[in-house]
């Protein structure tokens, strides 16, 4: 049964999020790559229930049973009947995450319900608070003696590469930090093992979104491939 609810979230993410699923492939250790892919399915329910929503109102609700839902995780006792949020609560408890990342994903995401077009310093905050704290998830995952701190910066490129291509922010207005973001990221590479490197390599694809380049399937896996090679994004 685990296999198989493994097997549905690869599918999911492979589908919804093709990107970070074309990043998950050079997670080795197919636990760890479950896992991932587990914060990946909770980092979508939570973009979704913002996107699907009728008003901020209805989002706020969907958000809501999210955050019950940590609650039930970190209680210790048993989680609502839902394939993400049981994946969600193996994952937190076999790497001891923290509630405070998994929270302020949710934080970010109630911030800006009612705010599009961001200007720079919204934009900042969600994607620090949301893709800034799933990347430090991820990248214990894959390490558990990592500095998350180290990961931030790439969490924060693919945030505002995300708010670019959703046309929630312009590459105009965030064209700066993004810059910024992408070389810090290049420097946090160079400070992690190579178990954790996939939790930044979003980031390497956030690079085409500076660029104001959409290249195909093979050029973004070839691009990953090579950052996976030289040991940087």
């Amino acid at each position: 049964m685990a296999d198989e609810a493994a097997d549905d979230l690869d599918g999911l993410i492979r589908r919804v999020d093709p990107d970070r699923w074309l990043t998950s492939r050079f997670i080795v250790e197919p636990a760890a790559r479950a896992d991932v892919l587990a914060l990946y399915a909770y980092d979508h329910e939570l973009a979704r229930a913002r996107r699907v929503a009728s008003n901020a109102l209805m989002a706020e609700i969907r958000l809501t049973w999210w955050r019950e839902t940590l609650d039930e995780i970190f209680a210790g006792g048993p989680v609502r009947r839902h394939p993400v949020a049981g994946a969600l609560a193996a994952a937190v408890r076999r790497h001891d995450l923290p509630s405070a990342l998994l929270e302020a994903m949710i934080d970010g995401q109630l911030a800006v319900l009612e705010t599009p077009p961001m200007g720079e310093s919204a934009a900042l905050a969600w994607a620090d608070a949301v893709q800034g704290s799933l990347a430090r998830l991820a990248a214990q995952v894959l390490d558990p003696d990592i500095d998350p701190g180290v990961v931030s910066a790439a969490g924060r490129a693919w945030g505002l590469a995300l708010l670019i291509r959703a046309r929630l922010a312009t590459i105009e207005t965030v064209r700066a930090p993004l810059r910024q973001a992408l070389n810090e990221a290049r420097l946090g590479a160079k400070a992690i093992s190579a178990a954790a490197l996939p939790a930044l390599l979003p980031a390497r694809l956030a690079r085409f979104d500076l660029a104001e380049r959409t290249p195909g399937p093979f050029r973004r896996q070839l691009s990953l491939v090579l950052a996976v090679a030289a040991g940087r994004v």
